[in-house]
């Protein structure tokens, strides 16, 4: 079963912060996704020079993709790079993961996310979309979806409310199961109208983090996703250290969390659901499916960024066939 996946194709600059301080100069809200412009992304190096960066593949369904491609399956992605050198990072280190591409170009700066981690391991977000949030609906291709039977796509893409759902409606005539991530609970907040309409008309499986789920349904995330499930196929609610929440139909299933040291939270919630999928495909039972998914997230969060080691992807293969098992 091979999955397609769409959303913001970014490079994540990542970088490793002494304390908040840094996050309060800058004005970000720690924890959050804002979209930045030219301007304040200069602004942000400027203020974070001599510390320690690095970079790596970024993009909320991008890592989803990646991550399942590492796992053995068949898996493509649709973003927009320009042509610099961010661009020409992102599109080889999509090809060496043996993601299928299907990207369009231009001639802007590629998308870049600040991802500023303080010591507790949590991610701030500011989000230079640049070429990446210049895909437009015309330029989608029907027969890019043929070959795919999951289409998953990441919540940040809602500001281009246009490009998301004629998507959904090309995958849905090609008979394909759509999936979305609900993306940063400030995204959630300021649309969430257009959520609700397209979780309710098009989505198959919905994911989000516990803020996301309270923004969205105004519940907590037990009732949330009971709430959310009743509007979809499947629900998952991933509530951090306390597992997550899976419910479809009348049954619901408490996932534990793996214990584990956290040094950067970033990518945790998109590993959890390429694991999901991948119990999927598999055949396996929404229990099953949630501890891949956790499996995988507990793995990402003990790194910096999303590169693991090809050791640490054996050891996960084979975790994953023991849950399979």
């Amino acid at each position: 079963m091979k999955i397609l996946g769409m959303g913001n194709a970014l490079v994540d600059v990542l970088i490793r912060l002494n304390d908040d301080n840094v996050l309060n100069e800058l004005e970000l809200p720690k924890g959050s996704m804002q979209l930045i412009d030219q301007h304040k992304r200069e602004k942000i190096f400027r203020t974070v020079d001599g510390y320690n960066t690095s970079l790596a593949t970024g993009g909320s369904a991008s890592n989803t993709i990646l991550a399942l491609s590492k796992m053995g399956v068949d898996s493509g992605f649709i973003g927009k790079v320009g042509d610099d050198e961010y661009g020409r990072f992102y599109v080889r280190e999509i090809g060496e993961a043996g993601v299928t591409p299907h990207f369009y170009r231009e001639n802007s700066p590629s998308g870049t996310a600040m991802t500023l981690i303080t010591p507790d391991g949590e991610r701030t977000f500011g989000t230079y979309l640049g070429a990446a949030a210049d895909l437009q609906a015309n330029e989608l291709q029907e027969n890019v979806f043929l070959a795919y039977r999951i289409f998953y796509v990441e919540g940040y893409l809602i500001n281009n409310y246009s490009l998301i759902e004629k998507a959904m409606q090309m995958a849905k005539a090609q008979g394909l199961m759509i999936a979305i991530d609900l993306a940063s609970y400030n995204v959630v907040e300021a649309n969430r109208d257009s959520f609700l309409t397209l979780i309710r008309e098009y989505v198959d499986i919905v994911f989000a983090n516990k803020e996301e789920a309270r923004m969205l349904t105004g519940k907590e995330s037990e009732e949330a996703v009971k709430e959310l499930a009743s509007m979809t196929r499947i629900a998952v609610v991933k509530v951090g250290s306390d597992g997550s929440f899976v419910m479809k139909g009348e049954d619901l299933v408490k996932i534990p969390a793996i214990e584990t040291q956290m040094v950067d939270a970033t990518a945790a919630g998109d590993f959890f659901a390429a694991g999901f999928f991948y119990g999927m495909i598999h055949q396996a039972g929404l229990e099953q499916c949630g501890r891949i998914g956790s499996l995988l997230a507990s793995n990402v969060i003990k790194v910096v960024g999303t590169k693991l080691s090809e050791e640490v992807w054996d050891k996960i293969r084979l975790g994953a066939s023991e849950i399979l098992n």
